[in-house]
């Protein structure tokens, strides 16, 4: 268990954090969220020990261990290939193991009354410990998993690690992470370099680990299907809600709705009060009746309302109307040298069209936009329809600002027939007022940058947007602004996201870039993701049926001479029921542990319910706190134990009925 306590951080005149208090229990799938810069990456840091704080504001228990992967990181890269360089999680084992087999050559060499008989045993135990407990046996098998779960390919494990772009090294060090299996994992927007095969294998990965999350993302797709509290910082006070990032949502309109109702009654309530002690503060008769009610407002705790953080506004500028047909692509291709990106893709838009471009990363999704809009050669074609004003978001395009303009100048340069006062306007609405259009863009924050590129894009009107990644750094809040500007926007739109949720509202038709082909899907990209899962279970369910064909034509007894060799029947039984045995063992394992586990968790629901039966535990507030905590994350891990025990018992009966 972690805990912070009373943690309070302020810079100049900035409250970051006011007596800040929270606590992170084992398998706790807690989601961290508000507005950019309101600290949420300072408070992982402090989390982790990154970032220094005054003494015993963060305790944690002994056996917690914590790991951090940072939003941006910047490392000196070696020449280790990608595998050494995953291995290197697994140092303290390895290390263990080495040390595992000194001691066991010197207990070989120790007579029964050596003085260093006990320690030695003792240091084997615990050093046997920690090596069955992080498999060390199946340490390339996990590298494996993880590294192709993250896109990595089979070739790039023997690749120098210093080869790979930011974004692939980003994806490594979360594979480092996810292999050193810590008691607490902080996750600071680990979607952002992942494609969408990558993200649902992410999701299906860590809704299975055995520690506690706490996340930072701007996806709410992905919060929502992996978080159960949530963590909201606003304003340096941080308010914990349970539930997903859309029950969150539900939550908090609720508890402000109770609030704003109860502060209006009380106003009303202190008019009242103070006109009855106005009218009658001088009658003599009513004197004990208005000193009664002045002391009463005296002590009145008042209601405050919470305070609101600003929020992005805008909306896309009109654009003269395009033709029906907006774009039309002809076996398009494009090569790097003897390397194919992509060939033959063939699309036609219509006016309103609003399409997304989805494909693991490296698949040419940017190229492709890229080609688009002008700004990349390729073979084939290219027609825009009449009348099409097309506009290009790049997915640098934040890093690519002048750091030396101002934000004011940066817009006002992007700018065909705009105003300084109506530049001034729209920054207004991406949240820059007074002072803060005269900072220069070298000194502001990521998702500060994404506001300047997005508010450069508006002052130039388009009928056919190209937006590639345009959410990155942008918070949940100014995202939905964004969608909602997107669903109402009458051109023709053509976005690379891998945010599900973003696009999933607005978009019509999906076109997925594989293995160099590109493939049109109607409907949004949850229709997209359904009907790609459905072709791979189909694709799997096929090879496993043909494999069974194979084998059962290849079995021996299928030939009349082996058949009527009664032996050579038992052998072949034995030798199944042996390889059946084998499957089984670690699946009865399996059950077994989950049935023991779930044995106990029942035992401790059992005295907790007992607990919580008590009046008088709801008298001690801070202990109520406490248990119904550990109550509600005793039923998460016992849902989590009934789906391991229910899944191992299912393949053991399909093992069983083969």
């Amino acid at each position: 268990m972690l805990s912070v306590t009373n943690l309070s951080l302020q810079y100049g005149n900035k409250h970051l954090f006011r007596d800040l208090s929270v606590q992170v229990h084992p398998e706790d799938r807690i989601g961290l969220v508000g507005v950019n810069g309101t600290g949420k990456s300072t408070l992982l840091k402090i989390i982790c020990g990154e970032q220094e704080t005054d003494p015993g504001t963060v305790n944690r228990a002994s056996w917690f261990t914590v790991a951090y992967l940072p939003q941006e990181v910047t490392i000196s890269l070696g020449r280790r290939t990608l595998f050494e360089e995953a291995e290197t999680a697994f140092a303290d084992v390895l290390r263990a193991q080495a040390d595992l087999e000194a001691v066991s050559e010197e207990l070989a060499s120790v007579s029964s009354d050596d003085p260093r008989l006990a320690d030695l045993l003792k240091r084997q135990g615990g050093l046997q410990q920690l090596v069955e407990g992080r498999d060390v046996f199946t340490i390339r098998p996990q590298i494996e998993r993880i590294l192709t779960g993250l896109g990595f390919s089979a070739a790039d494990l023997k690749k120098e690690v210093r080869s790979f772009s930011g974004g692939w090294i980003m994806r490594l060090l979360l594979a480092k992470l996810l292999l050193q299996k810590p008691s607490l994992l902080l996750l600071d927007e680990p979607t952002n370099h992942l494609d969408l095969d990558s993200l649902t294998w992410l999701e299906d990965f860590l809704q299975q680990y055995q520690g506690a999350i706490v996340v930072i993302s701007h996806d709410r797709a992905f919060l929502d299907r992996l978080t159960s509290t949530t963590w909201e910082l606003s304003l340096g006070r941080l308010t914990v809600y349970r539930g997903n990032y859309s029950k969150y949502l539900k939550e908090k309109e609720e508890r402000l709705t109770i609030e704003r109702a109860a502060y209006a009654n009380q106003q009303a309530m202190i008019k009242q009060t103070e006109r009855f002690i106005e009218r009658f503060r001088s009658k003599s008769t009513k004197a004990r009746q208005v000193q009664s009610r002045i002391k009463q407002l005296e002590k009145l705790e008042r209601i405050e309302l919470s305070e609101t953080e600003r929020q992005v506004r805008f909306s896309f500028p009109p654009a003269a109307p395009s033709g029906k047909q907006v774009l039309e692509l002809k076996n398009l291709g494009k090569k790097y040298g003897d390397h194919t990106v992509f060939s033959g893709v063939d699309l036609t838009l219509n006016r309103g069209d609003k399409l997304a471009v989805v494909g693991v990363n490296g698949a040419g999704k940017t190229t492709l936009l890229k080609i688009i809009a002008g700004q990349e050669p390729a073979t084939g074609e290219v027609r825009l329809g009449h009348n099409v004003i097309l506009t290009y978001f790049g997915q640098h395009q934040a890093q690519e600002l002048a750091p030396g303009l101002t934000v004011l100048y940066t817009v006002y340069h992007a700018a065909e027939d705009k105003t300084m006062t109506q530049v001034r306007s729209l920054l207004g609405a991406f949240l820059f007022s007074g002072d803060e259009v005269d900072k220069r863009v070298q000194v502001l924050s990521g998702g500060e940058k994404s506001r300047v590129a997005l508010a450069s894009m508006l002052v130039r009107p388009a009928n056919l947007m190209l937006l590639d990644e345009p959410t990155n750094h942008l918070d949940i809040t100014s995202q939905e602004v964004l969608q909602d500007a997107m669903a109402q926007y009458e051109g023709t739109i053509i976005v690379v996201s891998h945010n599900r949720f973003f696009v999933n509202s607005f978009v019509n038709r999906v076109l997925e870039v594989r293995d160099g082909r590109a493939t049109l899907y109607e409907g949004n990209v949850e229709d997209y993701l359904d009907r790609r899962r459905r072709e791979m279970e189909a694709a799997a369910e096929k090879k496993k049926e043909t494999g069974r064909a194979g084998t059962n034509r290849n079995r021996p007894q299928d030939s009349p001479g082996r058949v009527r060799d009664k032996k050579e029947l038992r052998r072949l039984k034995a030798q199944k029921r042996a390889r059946q045995a084998a499957r089984l063992k670690p699946l009865k394992q399996q059950a077994e542990r989950a049935e023991e586990l779930i044995r106990q968790l029942e035992s401790r629901k059992q005295e907790l319910e007992r607990l919580m039966a008590d009046p008088d535990l709801y008298r001690d507030q801070e202990k109520w706190a406490g248990t119904s905590r550990e109550y509600a994350a005793l039923e998460r891990r016992l849902e989590r134990q009934y789906g391991i025990w229910e899944d191992a018992q299912e393949k053991i009966e399909a093992l069983l009925a083969d």
